[in-house]
């Protein structure tokens, strides 16, 4: 579409009557995500009245919500390969700008803090005990006890800000890290708590990150799990996929919104669950 268009469409937001109100920004929304650009050029300009901005602000937030939920089903068909890519996809609810350059940077930096102090006769144990201590010690990364349940705690570029998260949050950052280093550390979804484990055909123990990368035993999830009164299942000490991990996440962020009163927005993302909660996507 010519930017002449566009600005004279943009124009007709101006006007009182709804049903040419609805009719354009139907049109708008019928040119897709690449008219985004354009618009925000549009909001920029310091002559519009504050509701044609305001209207100019919903377009856009559509549109990015019908992107976000497209990257969403593509991410999922390649299986949630990446981790990192399905932690800012969450992210970019409230952050559509966010992109993935911003993050590996992070990842980068953090990877070679890691790799400095690892050396190839380290026993699995020493390796995750030098992974806490870059995690904690040097990279300062604390859990979020204080404002466990706040949207923030599942949006991977505050938790990288902040150094504060929950457990589901620590744990990918603390995966993240460790997949870079090829160890062996996968998600485990055990209730009321996300954890990590170190498994290989010999060996399997767990971390609990939220604790400082407390390291413990199958013996010790069987008493968790006696605890809480709950029958034994694999999904508690086996690891879960990528997948798992971002609808955790997407849950996450629908009970904080909801604990917050903002219903529109734990609606919203509950469509982004239906995504990849959904069995046969086209």
């Amino acid at each position: 579409m010519e930017n002449k268009e566009l600005v004279a469409l943009v124009s007709l937001l101006e006007d009182e009557d709804k049903e040419i109100l609805v009719h354009v920004e139907e049109k708008l929304l019928s040119m897709g995500t690449d008219v985004i650009p354009m618009l925000e050029k549009e909001w920029m300009n310091n002559s519009l009245n504050p509701s044609v901005r305001n209207r100019i602000e919903d377009i856009i937030h559509t549109l990015q919500y019908k992107l976000l939920k497209e990257k969403l089903l593509n991410w999922k068909k390649s299986d949630g390969e990446d981790l990192l890519e399905g932690m800012m996809l969450v992210s970019n609810y409230q952050y559509p700008d966010l992109n993935m350059k911003f993050l590996k940077r992070k990842f980068e930096q953090y990877y070679y803090e890691a790799w400095k102090e690892f050396k190839n006769e380290m026993d699995p144990i020493q390796q995750v005990k030098v992974l806490n201590d870059i995690m904690f010690n040097k990279l300062k990364f604390r859990p979020n006890s204080k404002n466990f349940h706040a949207p923030s705690n599942s949006m991977i570029n505050v938790v990288l800000e902040s150094k504060k998260g929950n457990p589901l949050s620590l744990c990918a950052v603390y995966l993240i890290i460790a997949q870079r280093l090829k160890l062996p550390l996968y998600g485990v979804n055990l209730p009321n708590l996300f954890i990590l484990t170190y498994k290989t055909d010999n060996t399997q123990f767990y971390i609990n990150v939220f604790n400082n990368g407390l390291i413990f035993s199958t013996e010790d999830i069987d008493n968790y799990i006696s605890q809480l009164n709950l029958s034994k299942s694999n999904l508690f000490y086996e690891p879960c996929s990528h997948i798992d991990i971002i609808i955790r996440s997407l849950r996450n962020l629908i009970s904080a919104f909801e604990k917050l009163g903002e219903y529109k927005k734990s609606d919203d993302v509950k469509e982004l669950l239906q995504v990849l909660e959904e069995k046969n996507p086209q």
